[in-house]
């Protein structure tokens, strides 16, 4: 921890550093500032509050220089164990009520699985076979948010921070790991960020591989064809120089080549061990080429893979990605890839539920960020427990000590004791 209290840019903020860290792998249902100084501090539970709020609400330490220092610490022993197989992009909400919490709005949650009152954060993790590790995180702010000067000034969101869209964000994750050097991997993501057609140009110009989730109506051409050149016109004038397409000549949507496709292209793959038995399912791959948008280009788009899964239980395919691994790659190294993005939601189902990474309860964009930071530099710890000492090291699990708390100690927005006759 003394290398984070560095990074964080004091020498005061040394002490409730390691104690905000303490406390968000203590035992305990809530992670928020004042539960976790009650455990801390029980006899100076106001003083312990004080310092914790003021390190993760109003202290201007970055967050990027702190989660640069994890990322060094944690994957050197991350790596102890394998190489850097993925960068995987993902988003992930939090249900909020009101609407002066910065980013709160009413949009799609995929916590719940719909559209609620909520705000989305989106990561860039890295990851090894065994473990993975968020390295950035931004909070998606929607445009109704960074139009609106008012709530801007009140919540601390900086005169830098415009309207992006999550992939853009995303982008610019991938853009500053590039930069930074970080171990270079073949990015993941799904759909919402694949089916970009500028998320994924960006991955390709940043002379990364990818392998993303698209929607099933995502435009294709078949195996071995490509839009034609615009016939030559007569007479005097520029020679035309954009593809075209006509009525014989069209692209298909990614469900419609999967459904032409004999059955012998499909085969049964198995990509990792389950808490019973193997994952495994039917796949299908061929080498296509984008087809969006390209009446307005000279080139057709380069060709790369089109991933199919179509469950032997289901009445059509389920899931399609793209992926411009090389042309020989192998259909079982395609597949362990692509479905290696499930190693991430077991750091987000651990940083919400064990480590609190939902419970600050702050409205400001500094508070929200500085908690996440701290939230993930306590996982860091908890991975490198796991990847060099216990595989089954977890937060309130470590033996660390907490103090007995008040008897009658209940923190704010808690459910009052019942009274007794």
């Amino acid at each position: 921890m003394d290398g984070l209290a560095k990074a964080a840019g004091h020498a005061d903020r040394n002490v409730p550093l390691k104690a905000y860290c303490a406390g968000l792998l203590l035992p305990g249902e809530r992670k928020s500032v004042e539960p976790m100084a009650a455990r801390l501090a029980p006899d100076n539970i106001r003083r312990m509050h004080q310092s914790l709020h003021h390190l993760v609400a109003d202290a201007p330490w970055s967050d990027e220089a702190l989660l640069e220092t994890v990322r060094g610490r944690v994957l050197a022993g991350m790596k102890e164990n394998g190489p850097v197989v993925a960068w995987i992009i993902d988003d992930t909400g939090f249900v909020k009520k009101g609407t002066h919490s910065v980013g709160v709005a009413r949009q799609y949650c995929g916590q719940v699985g719909k559209q609620e009152n909520c705000r989305v954060a989106v990561s860039l993790s890295v990851a090894t076979h065994h473990a993975s590790l968020p390295i950035a995180w931004r909070l998606y702010l929607p445009e109704s948010w960074a139009n609106d000067r008012e709530r801007r000034r009140e919540t601390g969101v900086p005169a830098e921070i415009s309207f992006q869209t999550k992939p853009a964000i995303a982008l610019a994750q991938i853009r500053q790991a590039v930069e930074q050097e970080v171990p270079s991997a073949p990015v993941l993501a799904d759909a919402a960020y694949g089916n970009d057609t500028q998320f994924r140009g960006g991955i390709t110009d940043l002379e990364l591989q990818y392998v993303v989730g698209v929607h099933k109506n995502m435009t294709v051409w078949r195996p071995g064809e490509v839009p034609q050149p615009k016939q030559r016109r007569k007479g005097k004038g520029r020679p035309p120089t954009r593809l075209h397409r006509d009525a014989a000549h069209q692209p298909v949507s990614a469900k419609e080549l999967a459904l032409s496709l004999p059955d012998q292209a499909w085969k049964t793959v198995s990509w990792r061990e389950g808490t019973r038995h193997k994952l495994k399912s039917r796949f299908a791959v061929v080498r296509v080429r984008p087809a969006h948008r390209d009446h307005l280009r000279s080139e057709p788009h380069a060709e790369e893979w089109l991933l199919v899964e179509w469950p032997a239980c289901e009445t059509e395919p389920t899931k399609y990605w793209l992926s411009t691994l090389p042309d020989q790659t192998r259909l079982t190294a395609l597949v362990r890839l692509a479905k290696h993005r499930w190693i991430i939601e077991r750091d987000y189902e651990e940083l919400k539920q064990e480590l609190g990474l939902g419970h600050y309860e702050g409205r400001g964009w500094r508070g929200f960020h500085h908690h996440a930071t701290l939230c993930i530099a306590a996982y860091g710890f908890l991975v490198v427990e796991r990847t060099r000492f216990s595989p089954s090291a977890r937060a309130g699990r470590l033996e660390l000590r907490a103090a007995k708390i008040p008897p009658h100690f209940q923190p704010r927005g808690s459910p009052r004791a019942r009274r007794t006759a």
